[in-house]
């Protein structure tokens, strides 16, 4: 069989509009993850709740069977249609955002997040699988950072959105509507994207037969699976230049979900704004500074690849260093304005990490692999950042607000740090923060200075969760610093390793 009977042609255009839709598909897949954090405010005061649970509503419990069932999905969109797979997770999450609104205490809204994380498990691997198809290896980066671009739009909108539609008609309505539009999508996906062959867009060295063309067999065992499973792990962890990078990508999403989670709440507690004009504020930091960071990451380490595939994760190194004092300074600032001017500026630089990983990813393994990587790496990187970045940041949050109301007028936030771990520092009075203040709202009727307590403790104690999880930045640029050295090498390898196989 010939190439060129082999292998379908697709336009320019028509491989572009596959890409939008997908890009789509991703922007509803953060509308519907992390609206929660626009409007968690509302939702912790409605539900009395404290911000390690509002913390579980929007890590740990979308990513306890995300992370979990990617990989079984993953595996099935190897075989079966990768088209099939993704409309149909967009009916199950969209669905499951839509009974959130309807959720009347916090295990019932837990459990319908866990709902939303079993349907978004079905997007990214089938789609990082598909867009490497639609893509040859030298594009994939680019490609890759236009469907990220998914994470900042979707960020954006269900910031806009979910902040008006909290502030106009409560934060039911908010997950109500920005569910629907799911379905519609998951339609048009079902109907004007075409399953491509596999493998159609990677370089050929020899005439394709039926069996290149075609996915990985149907049936094969547990120990089959097992041993792919294996095959994927090893390329992603035992390589120092790929490892580094997936290290990297996990410790810089810890800190992106964690410092999210509580960005808003941070305006709304700090400087008394509504959820209207947070929801502006954030949605335009993530639409702009961040979509655009998230394209130049792609664009600027495919180009500058060319010359050496070091700058995949220099790329990222570079952006990381610089984001992680800018965030630090915006944190600090006493005024909401020129908080969120500052904050403009950092996410240019902090989200070029997503094209250039993701494309190194697809282009270390096998074509019949290639969703099974990827949630293999959202495996690793959503357990760790999704379900602990959150987690974390509200953890630290709470215990900070503990300890502060508990020795008021605490020292600065290092040595309140210290005391908490080492447990030296100054009596406590025996009250409870969550007790006296629920939801971190003194109760109505309060004594004044209860609820300047309430306020005041809070608010220091949200500056400090996210001035801590920030710093997991720069950690991240490290292991992208380590992972610049050895990898045109190992990019090198793999491709001399793919040619001999097809010789």
């Amino acid at each position: 069989m010939s190439e060129a009977s082999a292998k379908p042609r697709y336009s320019g255009g028509y491989t572009g509009l596959v890409l939008s839709l997908l890009m789509l598909a991703y922007t509803l897949n953060f509308i519907d993850r992390t609206i929660i954090a626009t409007i968690g405010q509302a939702i912790k005061v409605d539900l009395k709740l404290t911000d390690s649970q509002l913390a579980l509503l929007g890590g740990f419990s979308f990513a306890v069977l995300y992370t979990v069932l990617g990989i079984p999905i993953a595996r099935l969109a190897e075989r079966w249609n990768r088209v099939s797979v993704i409309a149909l997770a967009l009916l199950i999450w969209s669905g499951f955002t839509m009974l959130c609104g309807g959720a009347g205490s916090f295990i019932q809204l837990l459990a319908y997040r866990v709902g939303v994380g079993v349907g978004e498990a079905g997007l990214s691997p089938p789609a990082h699988s598909l867009i490497s198809d639609y893509y040859e290896p030298k594009k994939r980066a680019s490609a890759l950072a236009v469907y990220s671009f998914g994470i900042p739009l979707g960020s954006m909108i269900g910031a806009a959105a979910g902040g008006w539609l909290a502030q106009t008609y409560g934060w039911r309505v908010a997950f109500m509507v920005v569910g629907t539009p799911g379905v519609i999508m998951a339609i048009i996906i079902k109907l004007i994207i075409r399953e491509p062959p596999r493998g159609h867009s990677d370089p050929v060295e020899k005439p394709l037969s039926p069996e290149d063309l075609t996915a990985a067999p149907t049936t094969g065992g547990l120990g089959y699976e097992l041993s792919e499973l294996a095959s994927v792990a090893k390329s992603l962890f035992l390589h120092w230049p790929i490892l580094n990078m997936v290290l990297g990508v996990t410790l810089a999403s810890f800190a992106g979900y964690g410092v999210g989670q509580f960005s808003a709440p941070y305006f709304i507690r700090t400087f008394g704004l509504n959820y209207a004009t947070v929801g502006l504020i954030f949605g335009l930091i993530g639409g702009l500074s961040s979509g655009l960071g998230t394209l130049i990451g792609g664009f600027v380490s495919d180009f500058a690849s060319r010359r050496n595939a070091a700058w995949y994760a220099l790329t990222p190194a570079i952006g990381l260093a610089i984001a992680t004092p800018i965030y630090l300074l915006a944190y600090t600032q006493p005024e909401w304005r020129t908080a969120a001017l500052i904050l403009f500026v950092p996410g240019i630089f902090h989200y070029t990490y997503l094209g250039p990983t993701f494309g190194v990813i697809q282009n270390v393994v096998e074509t019949r692999r290639r969703a099974t990587a990827t949630a293999l790496l959202f495996f690793f990187l959503n357990f760790i950042a999704l379900g602990g970045g959150t987690y974390f940041t509200g953890w630290l949050i709470d215990h900070l607000a503990q300890y502060g109301f508990t020795h008021p007028g605490a020292p600065d936030l290092v040595t309140s740090l210290q005391a908490m771990v080492t447990g030296h520092g100054p009596a406590a009075s025996a009250a409870n923060f969550a007790t006296a203040c629920p939801g971190g709202v003194a109760p109505k009727g309060s004594a004044p200075a209860l609820a300047a307590s309430c306020k005041t403790t809070l608010v220091a104690a949200t500056r400090g969760g996210i001035l801590v999880t920030i710093f997991f930045y720069a950690w991240a640029a490290f292991h992208y610093l380590l992972g610049s050295f050895g990898l045109a090498k190992e990019l090198g390898r793999v491709a001399a390793a793919r040619k001999a196989r097809e010789a």
